[in-house]
């Protein structure tokens, strides 16, 4: 019989990003800075490992304040409406030595739907307090619209201003509980 361990997110050093494409030709960029997450394994190679996500709509920050608010408005998140973002893994294996493709169900704007992340797994080592630290690096694509972030605004040259295609870039570190 195996043990199983729990992994919480360490906030201090975890990044949830996102880049989207703004009038066709530029990226912006935003995070979440309010957000929790867990592992369960059950060895420390993570093999079969359990991922849960959970991050608060309205902490969203783009380093722009109209933009932000417009953002958690009813024309995309509608934070007042769907105040948390969540995900649940069905499925991690491993492509290569410490590549793996994470699976599962992201719930948005009211609307679940499965997504795939790659994700590079760093390792693990011991912080300075005897912490054991796992790291891990997730990238992955989704489409805004399937999730009903349908706003947009047609430009004069052609082409939108806001891209559909989310990249999404997360930067995680656990600590072994």
């Amino acid at each position: 019989m195996s043990t199983k361990t729990t992994w919480a997110i360490d906030p201090a050093h975890s990044e949830i990003g996102f880049k989207v494409k703004h009038m066709m030709f530029t990226n912006v960029s935003g995070n979440f800075t309010q957000f929790d997450a867990t592992v369960e394994t059950e060895s420390d190679s993570f093999d079969n490992a359990k991922f849960s996500f959970k991050g608060v709509t309205d902490s969203i920050t783009t380093g722009n304040k109209d933009r932000d608010a417009h953002l958690l408005s009813p024309d995309f998140f509608d934070a007042g409406t769907f105040p948390e973002i969540t995900f649940t893994s069905t499925g991690f294996s491993k492509i290569n030595e410490g590549e793996f493709e994470l699976t599962g169900d992201l719930t948005l704007h009211g609307i679940t739907k499965p997504v795939q992340l790659n994700t590079e797994f760093g390792g693990l080592a011991k912080d300075p307090w005897g912490n054991t630290k796992a790291g891990f690096s997730l990238t992955g694509k989704i489409n805004r619209k399937d999730w009903g972030l349908n706003w947009n605004s047609a430009l004069e040259t052609g082409g939108v201003l806001v891209g559909e295609e989310i990249k999404l870039n997360f930067e995680l570190q656990f600590i072994k509980q």
